[in-house]
């Protein structure tokens, strides 16, 4: 590896152990994001919540995660994501372990809400500690490989969560994921560094982008990102894209299967890891794939994806195998893997110096996407079950129908995307 005739040394070394620590840290991004999918029939039952109510329990999380976008973009160009993701884990302990110790629905919620402020800084200062310590083509790579880790974290959160909770039960799983959060915490203070030259050691970054002016001023940077009409293409593909990748595997999708197919809350954790593999084998894929062919075909590719897969969902909601049903939800949650490729076409657009935000300002979409899409999903069943010949397929026909628009939407987004991926020196000569 080599930067500038140099060998990268020590910095090329130690940027990697920095990879492991937040790579691990996404882990409980993706448990806490997709947990309620397998206990939330447990939870409903002991905490007395209706449909709309165990909604609005799941979304709790996506409405704060979205509303730290900003700030996070914010505190990852000015803070720096050490410092930010330090903090923020030590929320996500409280809030998991409030959530296991809840009397109520209202404090579950709230702890919720302490988790998606917790866990909500990672996604974002992984990747500005990326752009400071990889080259552009190495960044999407290794945000592939991060975007896998959240595969482990969403695989845990499916079968093996549910096989924790029937032995534990929910509440002391969510307690000893909480304290797990805390010891993590802790790592990432100690090991993670905002960029080379802190450790004394010269920048890693391409020439071209070292140089370039980075005292912007902050609220200038957010009128920037703002107000680029490209930017606007990929946060709207970002909301009905990802956003319904959320929504489904996060939350409906769990009971969704358990009631009108009638699967084991493990059965349906076994589906449900679909969405871990989507992750794991997916986002590396695809990060390559955005590499060689661009970053809009491959976002394009993911939407035409779901159209087709939303279409078999809306004809035969209670007709599909049990194989049929692991490719779909493989195929439907596909876009909420695409977090390296969407993060890389953001960040592209602007100066690095306002990496952070831009990124930042992008990752509220599709959380935004997701809280309204399981609120809106959870009134949809609520709704049709006051029909008096309802059935449990009734209501998730109507989810059906609402993600066939939602990924027809994002086809249509990812058709006005501006692609991003340049061929320079720096990326052909720099690791």
């Amino acid at each position: 590896m080599k930067h500038d005739g140099a060998p990268l040394g020590k910095a090329g070394q130690y940027r990697y152990y920095i990879c492991l620590i937040i790579f691990l840290s996404y882990i409980l991004v993706y448990f806490h994001r997709l947990c309620p999918a397998v206990i939330a029939l447990d939870m409903q039952a002991d905490l007395g919540a209706s449909s709309t109510l165990l909604g609005v329990l799941g979304s709790a999380y996506f409405y704060s995660y979205a509303l730290m976008q900003l700030p996070t973009g914010l505190l990852a160009d000015t803070w720096g994501p050490r410092r930010t993701i330090a903090t923020s884990l030590l929320f996500a302990a409280f809030g998991s372990i409030l959530m296991g110790m809840a009397p109520t629905l209202s404090v579950a919620i709230i702890g919720r809400v302490l988790v998606g402020m917790g866990v909500s800084t990672i996604y974002v200062c992984n990747f500005k500690l990326l752009a400071e310590w990889f080259s552009p083509r190495r960044f999407v790579v290794m945000g592939g490989i991060f975007m896998a880790m959240g595969g482990v974290g969403a695989l845990i959160s499916s079968a093996p969560l549910a096989l924790m909770s029937n032995i534990l039960g929910w509440r002391t799983s969510l307690i000893a994921v909480g304290s797990f959060t805390f010891l993590i915490a802790v790592f990432v203070y100690i090991i993670v560094r905002n960029r080379p030259e802190e450790m004394g050691w010269p920048p890693i970054r391409p020439s071209h982008e070292v140089t370039e002016d980075t005292s912007i001023n902050l609220l200038d940077g957010i009128k920037q990102v703002l107000f680029y009409r490209p930017f606007w293409a990929i946060t709207l593909w970002s909301v009905f894209a990802p956003g319904l990748s959320f929504a489904v595997g996060g939350l409906w999708g769990g009971p969704y299967l358990m009631q009108v197919y009638g699967l084991s809350k493990t059965e349906a954790g076994g589906v449900l890891s679909m969405f871990a593999v989507a992750l794991i084998v997916g986002s590396p894929i695809m990060s390559i794939a955005a590499n060689r062919l661009g970053r809009k075909p491959v976002l394009m590719g993911c939407s035409v994806l779901l159209v087709a897969v939303c279409i078999f969902f809306s004809l035969w909601p209670g007709g599909l195998s049990l194989p049929l049903l692991y490719l779909f939800f493989f195929l439907i949650t596909l876009p909420g893997a695409s977090g390296s490729v969407a993060a890389a076409a953001s960040k592209e657009l602007f100066p690095v110096s306002i990496a952070g935000t831009a990124v930042g300002l992008l990752n509220l979409f599709p959380f935004l996407g997701g809280a309204l899409f399981q609120v809106a999903i959870g009134g949809m069943i609520s709704f049709a079950k006051q029909n008096e010949n309802y059935t449990a397929i009734d209501g998730y026909q109507l989810m059906f129908y609402f993600a066939l628009t939602s990924a027809l939407l994002s086809l249509i987004a990812a058709f006005l995307l501006t692609e991003t991926l340049k061929k320079t020196e720096d990326d052909a000569a720099t690791e």
